[in-house]
């Protein structure tokens, strides 16, 4: 069985000054909101994030930036965050920004342990600046290097006590490979259920690349409200 913490700060508390963490997520969906939360709290700084995106100006990674607790910022979109424009604008922030499949793959490699691989997306842009360029079949590819991280924070609808994750829907985007690339993942969910009430079909996330995990309800905020006339 897995450590199971009862109180989210204690669950932050494995992030560092410093520290390099992945938040999964996609948008507002899915994301370890509380785990942020907590991390607000605790006032960890200079953190290096990797995530897709950096939340909304007062939700998820957002209180973060807001919180200046954020020194360099990796992801593939930013468009929601108006301090996050601020902050980039004004030198405050650091920010590495990749082409959305590449970010998946450069995590899905970290975590199986591969440390680069050939890409032809970003050839002839900015994302390929300084990096090598090598032709295969004719055809130019950019070397990108794995994603890893000291902390992987995730959140599962559900999960057993051993760590095994099961993620719903839009979650299970990036969620997956964040959970197999830090060397700590942490698992925010939804239910926690006894082992073996989660069938081995069912499972997105083995155990085996999770480490503690602690239960908290969402509060399923939406990101951009639209109605229809």
């Amino acid at each position: 069985m897995k450590t199971i913490y009862q109180r989210f700060e204690e669950a932050a508390a494995h992030v560092k000054d410093g520290a390099t963490i992945m938040v999964g997520g996609f948008g507002l969906c899915g994301i370890p909101e509380n785990l942020i939360l907590a991390l607000r709290d605790i006032g960890v700084k200079d953190l290096t994030v990797i995530s897709n995106n950096c939340g909304v100006d007062d939700w998820g990674l957002g209180v973060l930036l807001h919180n200046r607790q954020i020194r360099k910022m990796i992801g593939s979109y930013v468009g929601e965050n108006k301090e996050f424009e601020r902050q980039v604008l004004s030198g405050e922030l650091e920010v590495e920004l990749v082409p959305q499949g590449t970010l998946a793959e450069r995590i899905r490699a970290g975590g199986a342990g591969i440390p680069a691989f050939f890409t032809p997306a970003g050839v002839g842009t900015l994302v390929a600046e300084g990096k090598e360029i090598r032709q295969f079949n004719g055809k130019e590819y950019v070397l990108e290097e794995a994603l890893t991280a000291d902390v992987s924070f995730v959140r599962a609808w559900m999960a057993d006590k051993m760590g095994n994750l099961l993620y719903r829907k839009t979650a299970r985007n990036f969620n997956p490979m964040i959970a197999a690339a830090g060397k700590v993942t942490i698992a925010e969910v939804e239910e926690l259920v006894e082992i073996g009430q989660l069938g081995p079909n069912e499972i997105h996330t083995p155990s085996i690349y999770v480490q503690h995990l602690i239960e908290g309800k969402q509060q399923k905020k939406i990101e951009r409200r639209t109605v229809s006339k």
